[in-house]
C-alpha cells in the first residue's frame, strides 16, 4: 500500500516539475498505447478469423478468372486491408504529435525562466532552475513518448502489410 502512496507521490513530483503539457503528452501516450494494445489484441484474435472466413468465400467460388471474379478478390483484399490498418494513421498521428507537444512544453517552460529573469533578474539561478526544468522535462517525455511508438506503429504496420499480402499470394486466381 505504502510502495503505491510512494508512486502517487513520485507521478505527481514529476508532473508538476513538467508543467501542464505534461499531463497533455501523458494523455496523448496514454491514449497512443491503448490503441496499439488495441491492435495487438485484434491481430491476434478478430484478424484470423476475418481473412479465414474470406479465405473460405474465394474458394467456394466456382469461377476465379473472369474480369468480376478479380474485381471481388480485389474488394476482399481491400476489406482486409482496411481492417487490419485501421487506427494506424491515428497511432503515427499521435506519435508525431508527442515531440510536438514536448517541444511546447520547452517553450512554456522558457517564458517562465525569461519572466523570472526579467522580475528578478540573472541572479537568482534557483528560481531559473524550476523554469529549465520545466523546459526540459516535457521535451524528454514527448521524445520518449514518440520513440516507444515508432517501434510499436512500425511492427503493426509491418504485420498488417504482411497479412495482406499473404491473402493475396492465398486468394489465387487458378483452380
Amino acid at each position: 500500500m505504502y510502495r503505491l502512496l510512494d508512486w502517487y507521490e513520485d507521478i505527481r513530483d514529476f508532473l508538476e516539475m513538467g508543467g501542464p503539457v505534461l499531463l497533455v503528452i501523458g494523455v496523448l501516450t496514454l491514449v497512443m498505447w491503448i490503441l496499439i494494445f488495441e491492435r495487438i489484441i485484434y491481430y491476434r484474435t478478430g484478424l484470423p478469423g476475418y481473412i479465414a472466413r474470406f479465405t473460405d468465400q474465394w474458394k467456394a467460388r466456382d469461377e476465379r478468372r473472369s474480369w468480376n471474379a478479380r474485381r471481388i478478390r480485389d474488394a476482399m483484399i481491400s476489406r482486409v486491408s482496411n481492417k487490419a490498418e485501421q487506427y494506424l494513421p491515428l497511432i503515427k498521428t499521435l506519435r508525431a504529435l508527442a515531440p510536438l507537444l514536448g517541444l511546447l512544453g520547452t517553450v512554456t517552460g522558457m517564458i517562465e525562466v525569461f519572466e523570472v529573469m526579467a522580475f528578478s533578474g540573472t541572479g537568482n539561478p534557483r528560481s531559473m532552475a524550476a523554469g529549465v526544468s520545466k523546459a526540459t522535462i516535457p521535451t524528454m517525455a514527448g521524445m520518449v513518448a514518440a520513440l516507444s511508438g515508432v517501434f510499436a506503429s512500425t511492427l503493426l504496420a509491418r504485420y498488417a502489410h504482411r497479412k495482406v499480402e499473404h491473402l493475396r499470394a492465398t486468394l489465387t486466381t487458378e483452380r
